[in-house]
């Protein structure tokens, strides 16, 4: 086995998909344009708290770098300047549909409360109702 054939084995020898896409991915067909996040493993910071402050009401869609679940009806966007913004779903809707990944299709590249929806791969969708800013703070 050659060098390049263990780089190219290296992904699954890790558990980790090659088909998987770990980046935001942007798709567009006959001019739709489609945002696949992908959802990271939430990982508790134990010496980091979270709090919540007003929010946007619109994200640009091109500043999402991945998202994680926050709650039961909430999923935390990353953004590529590590900051980090909550969305807050319908109450009917569960977050956990979206443990493997989302869509979002927002109509302008922004992705707005009260207008665009977070699509699970399985079909669920659920509508942004707000956004907060999150802010950390070390726990005492």
């Amino acid at each position: 086995m050659n060098l390049l054939h263990f780089l190219a084995a290296l992904p699954m020898l890790l558990g980790q998909s090659g088909a998987e896409p770990r980046s935001v991915t942007r798709i567009t067909v006959e001019q739709t344009t489609i945002w696949r996040i992908p959802v990271r493993p939430h990982s508790p910071a134990p010496l980091i708290e979270w709090t919540e402050g007003k929010g946007p009401k619109c994200l640009a869609a091109a500043d999402i770098a991945g998202a994680m679940l926050s709650g039961q009806d909430s999923v935390d966007f990353v953004l590529r300047d590590r900051q980090r913004v909550r969305a807050m779903v319908d109450d009917d809707c569960t977050a956990l549909d979206f443990y493997d990944g989302f869509y979002v299709q927002p109509k302008d590249d922004q992705l707005c409360v009260r207008r665009d929806e977070i699509r699970s791969r399985m079909g669920a969708s659920c509508r942004i109702e707000k956004f907060r800013s999150l802010t950390p703070s070390l726990k005492h």
